[in-house]
């Protein structure tokens, strides 16, 4: 199950809506930046610049396209496109009460000189594992109106809009949109019809959504309120200057009033890490070691899999075979990546250095990357370590790294010994031996 907040951008220079969507699955184009994050997830905090005018896509491939290696990129910055700021701060904030229960920010500001619209469609879907063969239970998203006033997904006396989430094994979690935005239903599942002109599986595709704020289409997406995606539409006008702020909750709970200590909650849990960051020492600002943390992520990739093909999907092609010799390498953890947009696989070379200030925020994670690689779903039996996703075979330098300060302790000093770190960059304080010793 995945909640983000999408971003797309209008093609058409005569459009005068802006559709905003942010999300943290995908990094979409706009100047974004990461402002804070707790170590241990409780709070995060990021910024979107959005601009308002339509998107230069093609001015960027076409100057790009004609600059030579020697000059520097044509950035979007270059285009002009945030002349007279006319652009939206979107300030995107999480706090958690607990591990199952996420209070969801979202606060746009316009700081341009005219009134400009905005849309913005934080959005709920499953992921599509039921169209793969191995496990065809699919799982549901339905408008809930608690107290029956006869309008989908209204919760009246909480300002809210409702959507139930039924997984067969992560149990049963609920939406609460605040205010009384317009819920878009579809199946997550690919326009065929669009793509290869084949028939679709399902009456309602997961662009019917685009279609529908987008290009105004009708017929697009669910009138009885259910699917495996949803989107909540709020269709903002916002003078200069002014702030919208937008209240989501994710929660395994399912609250009457989802927003009652939302404000205390934010404020509790952004002094945590300010009081956090605080303890460390200040060559770094939040910001940076806040672009690190954000940098996570949940990296899914069986090799044996891979190669052999999904059951319900055609055979892969026979020139398929790269990693053939990795058969046996399964991820299924939160890594650090190099980054989460351009380089959303782990590098092993990568990770080793990124232990180095992640040692100085969260030093249980990086012990915890380090050994990552040596275990039996990584490690080739050759005593080979994973190199990078497109070919693990390739040569990296040696790189467990020497980490100074990551061996405090006797237990540390194990640690080390465990994973072959140098013992010059341990404390020799005490001699190497077992946990028990």
């Amino acid at each position: 199950m995945v909640f983000s907040l999408f971003k797309v951008c209008l093609l058409d220079e005569a459009e005068r809506d802006q559709i905003l969507r942010i999300s943290f699955t995908f990094k979409q184009p706009g100047e974004d930046g990461l402002l804070g994050i707790s170590d241990n997830q409780n709070f995060l905090k990021a910024l979107y610049k959005y601009p308002q005018c339509a998107f230069p896509y093609n001015e960027l491939v076409a100057t790009n396209g004609r600059r030579s290696r020697l000059e520097p990129e044509y950035e979007l910055i270059d285009t002009g496109i945030f002349a007279d700021n006319r652009y939206f701060d979107v300030f995107i904030e999480y706090a958690k009460a607990d591990p199952t229960d996420l209070l969801i920010r979202i606060s746009a500001i316009n700081r341009g000189p005219e009134t400009a619209p905005l849309h913005l469609l934080p959005t709920l879907w499953f992921r599509n594992t039921w169209a793969w063969g191995y496990d065809n239970r699919r799982p549901v998203l339905t408008a809930i109106d608690l107290y029956e006033t006869g309008q989908a997904g209204q919760a009246s006396s909480a300002n809210a809009r409702l959507v139930r989430a039924t997984h067969h094994d992560l149990g049963d979690y609920w939406l609460a949109c605040v205010g009384t935005p317009a819920l878009l239903f579809t199946e997550n599942e690919t326009n065929a019809e669009r793509l290869w002109g084949v028939q679709n599986r399902t009456e309602f595709v997961k662009d019917g959504i685009n279609d529908t704020v987008v290009s105004d289409a009708e017929g697009k997406v669910n009138p009885r309120n259910v699917g495996t995606k949803v989107a909540a539409h709020y269709d903002l006008v916002i003078a200069p200057g002014e702030t919208r702020t937008v209240l989501l909750r994710l929660s395994a709970n399912a609250y009457q009033m989802p927003f009652a200590n939302a404000t205390e909650l934010f404020a509790s849990r952004e002094q945590e890490a300010d009081e956090f960051y605080n303890t460390l020492s200040m060559d770094k600002t939040e910001d940076e070691r806040a672009g690190l943390l954000w940098s996570k992520q949940f990296y899914n990739f069986d090799v044996d899999k891979a190669l052999h093909g999904d059951p319900a999907g055609p055979p892969p092609p026979p020139e398929r075979g790269r990693n053939r010799s990795w058969r046996h390498l399964n991820s299924g953890e939160i890594i650090s990546m190099p980054d989460t947009w351009e380089y959303p696989w782990f590098a092993a070379w990568d990770l080793a250095f990124h232990c180095v200030p992640l040692a100085l925020v969260d030093l249980d994670f990086a012990k915890q990357q380090l050994l990552l690689l040596l275990h039996e779903h990584y490690m080739h039996p050759n005593g080979a370590l994973p190199a990078y996703e497109w070919n693990f075979s390739d040569v990296n330098p040696p790189c467990t790294p020497r980490l100074p300060g990551l061996c405090t302790s006797r237990r540390s000093l194990w640690w080390a010994q465990a994973t072959g770190i140098s013992w010059s960059t341990c404390s020799t304080n005490s001699c190497l031996t077992s946990p028990g010793g």
